[in-house]
């Protein structure tokens, strides 16, 4: 009787809240809870379920990508995490291009695909779902050719790219997408190939960019300039670990008008004075991270009293 009781009570729970049970479990678990008992196997195949979807914790071969495909996502698919096998010591093949064709088609919803790990070489850009608006890279293997393509055959809706560590990523790259697609988020991350040249040609196109993370990214002043020139609708401006800035690449950011989160990690080239001077200059700052920087005491308590209403942070 005392093992019963548990089943008993989750018996008697709503499907509500037993699709909020399942939602919590890991793939494969939510894949063997189905077999329990009829009403498991209907919750389990709700389109709730499979509304958000991270696989990003195992190697999946095609095969199993295939079944889940077949068997469980649908059109109600609007996040999906994928881990490929790049850093694996077995290699196998995880996505194709008959598998993302199948996708787009079946999960036209399907709006956020983040990439872990994977070899897209032998994938043409094209291939994404082109109803991606969130595309997320990290750890991947691109080819040289990628995102090349036009505004009505490669992810005509996409909004948002975040790229980590993806050491193949340089300027072309992000001339490519940039004159695609009318980004509003742009996080790039490791990505040692991105120099100023590509910041500047790029920027011409990033006039509708609202967020733009760089960090480990190797930028100059004259890059800066370029991001204060063009990208006057940022509210969220993040550069971390660019060690080759400088007070005069700082004050090219006064023009960010829009701008209401700074953050500015490891830049130690910065007078506490080119700091104050900027953020006075940007009315609608709200929120300024200095963490990483070796200030004085004296100098921190200098930049708080002089910016009252901004959110100030700074872990050193």
């Amino acid at each position: 009787m005392a093992e019963a009781a548990p089943s008993a009570g989750l018996a008697a729970l709503p499907d509500s809240v037993l699709l909020e049970v399942l939602a919590l479990l890991p793939l494969r678990d939510r894949l063997r809870a189905g077999r329990v008992c009829r009403r498991w196997r209907r919750l389990g195949q709700d389109r709730a379920l499979w509304r958000h979807v991270d696989l990003s914790s195992h190697q999946l071969s095609s095969r199993t990508l295939w079944h889940l495909l077949r068997r469980h996502l649908n059109d109600g698919l609007q996040t999906l995490k994928v881990k490929g096998a790049l850093c694996s010591s077995r290699k196998h093949e995880t996505l194709s291009p008959a598998l993302l064709a199948a996708l787009g088609k079946q999960c036209p919803q399907l709006g956020r695909l983040c990439l872990a790990e994977a070899d897209l070489r032998p994938l043409p850009y094209q291939s994404m779902p082109a109803s991606l608006r969130i595309l997320e890279l990290s750890h991947c293997e691109i080819p040289s050719a990628w995102f090349q393509g036009t505004a009505t055959n490669a992810l005509p809706q996409l909004q948002h790219l975040i790229v980590r560590n993806v050491p193949a990523f340089c300027d072309q790259h992000l001339l490519n997408i940039s004159s695609q697609a009318p980004l509003k988020t742009l996080t790039l991350s490791g990505t040692y190939r991105v120099t100023d040249a590509g910041i500047q040609k790029a920027s011409v196109y990033l006039g509708g960019l609202e967020h733009l993370v760089l960090r480990h990214c190797v930028i100059t002043d004259s890059a800066v300039h370029f991001i204060g020139r063009h990208m006057k609708r940022l509210r969220l401006l993040e550069i971390s670990n660019a060690y080759s800035l400088t007070n005069a690449g700082l004050a090219c950011l006064a023009t960010l008008k829009c701008l209401e989160t700074l953050c500015l990690d490891l830049c130690d080239k910065f007078s506490p004075d080119a700091i104050v001077a900027l953020c006075q200059a940007l009315p609608q700052l709200s929120n300024l991270n200095l963490d990483g920087a070796h200030f004085e005491d004296e100098a921190i308590r200098k930049i708080q009293a002089s910016l009252p209403n901004c959110s100030f942070s700074h872990a050193p």
